[in-house]
């Protein structure tokens, strides 16, 4: 598999070995980004020019028609040089694998969508939560409107975590026609458009720029709606690559801390506190949790065909949710562990166990989450 970009021909066997190619690229940044809570322009340029954000395109639109488990090799070695980018990314990336399998839009808007990720450095990302709504993942009914005119669509409303922000070229916005739902295909470029930058000084992802977005008479023409009056199967590929992010992120801090733990000599030690047993059995429940989580993870993505029916797909979703929660919950309790196996530096920006500390956090709001997932979990244990 060859991947000519940036300067480089790689020759490569894996996806996963072409993301580490790409966070090559991307570490040097991070902290600069962190620092600033602003997504890094020329993180964005790597991942497009790079080709990786054309992983989970089909190989007839001109990408590489990843599976899953491949893409989401390729985003815990993205989330271990930076959390943010890779969610950005992984927004990128879901759309596009969703869609390959569901086929809920309008014929011929998908190669549309991806010969602009392919051909013209296209960044997406689906737009759909709101402040009175929340996530759309309970229930459909948004505040954000399309009226019909002669020649296009009117777009007034107010969306929240717009993860990518103005580096998004386009923007795939969950609305209300009339009186009902639908997607509209809407271009950074569009009249109308207003960013507020609310992501700056957050808990976590601090440098995705998951700003709000504002619609004012924003005008598409016709030819920008996706979907309309529909309700989409599951999207299995949504939580499973956001999860994989969390699980790269727990990664990148056990990588700092083993690397920390071997160089640290404190002067009444005299050698590394890595020679300690009790460093040692710190970092080996690290490994344990980490490789029980990974396990679970690829096992799920493995088993997933992406041709299953709709019952197949909503039935699937239980076991989503348990890597989901197991993978989450470990990395909380990974990064939380670095940070005492460290100790006081820990707190400070001279490690990045602090920012992997807080980017986790963000998963246990990720859908499915809390009770829900569990409850989802539950009811599938009790059916069978």
């Amino acid at each position: 598999m060859a991947l000519t970009a940036l300067g480089y021909d790689w020759e490569m066997d894996t996806f996963q070995e072409i993301a580490r190619g790409v966070s090559a690229e991307i570490a040097p940044r991070t902290d600069q980004a962190n620092h600033d809570g602003e997504l890094s322009a020329a993180d964005i340029k790597t991942l497009t020019k790079s080709g990786y954000t054309s992983l989970a395109v089909p190989k007839e639109y001109g990408g590489y028609g990843a599976s899953m488990a491949d893409c989401l090799a390729a985003q815990i070695e993205l989330a271990q040089a930076n959390p943010s980018t890779a969610l950005v990314a992984g927004m990128n990336m879901q759309v596009s694998g969703n869609q390959r399998e569901t086929h809920s839009w309008i014929e011929g808007k998908y190669a549309q969508i991806c010969h602009e990720i392919v051909h013209n450095q296209g960044l997406i990302n689906s737009v759909a939560t709101e402040p009175a709504l929340g996530s759309p993942s309970r229930g459909q009914f948004f505040k954000t409107t399309a009226v019909a005119t002669d020649d296009g669509y009117r777009i007034n409303g107010h969306k929240t975590w717009a993860t990518g922000g103005e580096l998004l070229t386009h923007l795939l916005v969950k609305l209300n026609i009339g009186d009902e739902t639908g997607t509209l295909l809407v271009p950074q470029t569009a009249a109308g458009i207003r960013w507020d930058y609310t992501w700056r000084d957050v808990l976590a992802f601090r440098a995705s720029d998951s700003h709000d977005v504002y619609f004012e008479d924003c005008w598409v023409s016709a030819d920008a709606l996706l979907e309309q009056a529909t309700k989409p199967p599951p999207n299995v590929w949504f939580p499973m690559v956001m999860t994989s992010i969390y699980l790269g992120a727990a990664i990148g801090a056990r990588n700092v801390v083993i690397q920390y733990a071997l160089e640290r000599v404190p002067t009444a030690l005299g050698r590394p506190i890595a020679t300690l047993p009790k460093i040692q059995r710190q970092i080996g429940e690290i490994d344990v949790q980490l490789q029980a989580a990974r396990a679970l993870l690829f096992e799920v993505a493995g088993s997933w065909r992406g041709d299953e029916s709709l019952a197949s797909r909503k039935a699937f979703m239980a076991r989503v949710a348990a890597a989901k929660v197991m993978a989450t919950n470990t990395a909380r309790s990974v990064t939380d562990r670095a940070l005492q196996v460290a100790g006081g530096i820990s707190l400070t920006a001279a490690l990045p166990l602090e920012r992997y500390f807080r980017d986790v956090r963000a998963g246990s709001m990720q859908p499915p989450s809390g009770d829900t997932a569990l409850e989802l979990i539950g009811r599938a244990a009790l059916a069978m």
